[in-house]
C-alpha cells in the first residue's frame, strides 16, 4: 500500500515534471544548442524542488532514446527535424517519467499524432488488473490506424524509489506473453514509441548515460575507481547520470570516461548506448506517469 506520503512525493514530482515540459517545449527550434536544452531541463527541475532523475533525453530524428549532451556538445536543432524530450523527476526517489515529441515540419505530424493518441488510448483502459498486452494492444492498433508501427522492443515500465525500470515491460503492441497485470499501489510509465522504419531499435556507438547496478561485487579498485565509485553511490544511488554531471569529482574528462569503462567491464556499471531505429525511420514518443492508489488511477504528470 502507498502511504499518503508517497503519493505526495509522486504527486510532486509529477507536477515539476509537467511544469518542466511546458517550459522547454517552447525552446525547441531549428539551430538551438542541444547542450543548452539539457541544462536548462535538469537547471530547471533544481529550480523547481526536485532532483533530475535521469539526464535530460534529447533525441532527434531516428534516434529513438538515450542520447543527451555531452561535454562541450556543439550538436544544434536541425531544421526539418523530429524532436523528442524525455525528462525524469524524483523528489526523495519517487519518479515522474514524462515525454514529448515535437516535429519542426509539417511533414510528420501524423507520427506525432499516432504517438500522442496511442498515450491518450491507453491511458483510458488501464486501471488495475488488466493485462499489460492489452494495453500494447491499443498502442499498436492507433499506430496502425494512422499507417506507421509501434517500436516492439522499447515500452512502458513499473516504477519504484530510485528506480527507472523496476523489472516490468509494457509492451507497445500485443505480446502474447506479456501476460502480467497492473497492479494496485504501483506506480507506471506509460510511454508508446512509433515509427514510419521497421519498428525496432538497435544500439549505437554513442554511450553518454550510465547507471550502477542493483547488485555488483568490489574487489581491489583502484585509487580513481574507488574514487568514482564512492562518488557516483552517493550522489546517485541507483539512478541514471551522465558524463557531464562529474565534474566535481575534478578529473580529467578522458580519465573519467576510461574509469567508467572499467567499471561496466566489471559489471558495476550499466551503460545506456543510444537507442536507433534499424532502418533509420522517424520515431515519435509520448510518455506520461500514473500512480494507482486505492483503485484510482492518477496520471501524476499532468496536474
Amino acid at each position: 500500500m502507498l502511504t499518503d506520503e508517497e503519493v505526495e512525493l509522486y504527486r510532486r514530482a509529477g507536477h515539476i515534471a509537467l511544469q518542466v515540459k511546458k517550459d522547454v517545449e517552447r525552446l525547441i527550434k531549428p539551430g538551438v544548442s542541444v547542450l543548452e536544452i539539457c541544462e536548462f531541463v535538469e537547471r530547471r527541475i533544481i529550480e523547481l524542488g526536485g532532483r533530475p532523475a535521469f539526464p535530460c533525453n534529447f533525441s532527434i530524428n531516428e534516434v529513438a532514446a538515450h542520447y543527451t549532451a555531452l561535454p562541450n556538445d556543439e550538436l544544434r536543432v536541425p531544421e526539418n527535424s523530429v524532436v523528442k524530450i524525455d525528462i525524469g523527476v524524483h523528489v526523495q526517489g519517487y519518479i515522474a517519467d514524462t515525454a514529448i515529441t515535437i516535429s519542426l515540419t509539417p511533414r510528420y505530424e501524423n507520427l506525432v499524432l499516432a504517438a500522442k493518441e496511442a498515450l491518450e488510448k491507453a491511458l483510458e483502459i488501464i486501471k488495475p488488473g488488466i493485462r499489460v498486452n492489452e494495453i500494447g494492444a491499443v498502442i499498436e492498433r492507433v499506430a496502425k490506424s494512422y499507417g506507421v508501427k509501434p517500436v516492439k522492443n522499447l515500452g512502458g515500465h513499473n516504477l519504484a524509489p530510485y528506480t527507472i525500470h523496476a523489472g516490468e515491460s509494457i509492451p507497445n503492441y500485443r505480446d502474447f506473453l506479456s501476460l502480467w497485470k497492473i497492479k494496485n499501489e504501483s506506480a507506471y510509465a506509460i510511454e508508446p514509441f512509433v515509427t514510419n522504419g521497421a519498428g525496432v531499435v538497435k544500439e549505437g556507438n554513442i554511450v553518454a548515460i550510465y547507471a550502477l547496478k542493483k547488485a555488483f561485487k568490489v574487489k581491489s579498485l583502484k585509487r580513481d575507481e574507488l574514487k568514482v565509485f564512492t562518488y557516483l553511490s552517493k550522489k546517485f544511488k541507483t539512478l541514471p547520470f551522465c558524463i557531464r554531471w562529474l565534474h566535481d569529482l575534478e578529473l580529467p574528462e578522458e580519465n573519467i570516461i576510461s574509469v567508467l569503462e572499467k567499471l561496466s567491464k566489471r559489471g558495476i556499471l550499466h551503460k545506456y548506448p543510444i537507442l536507433v531505429e534499424v532502418k533509420k525511420g522517424i520515431v515519435a514518443q509520448f510518455e506520461d506517469t500514473i500512480i494507482i492508489h486505492r483503485g484510482e488511477v492518477i496520471v501524476t504528470t499532468r496536474s
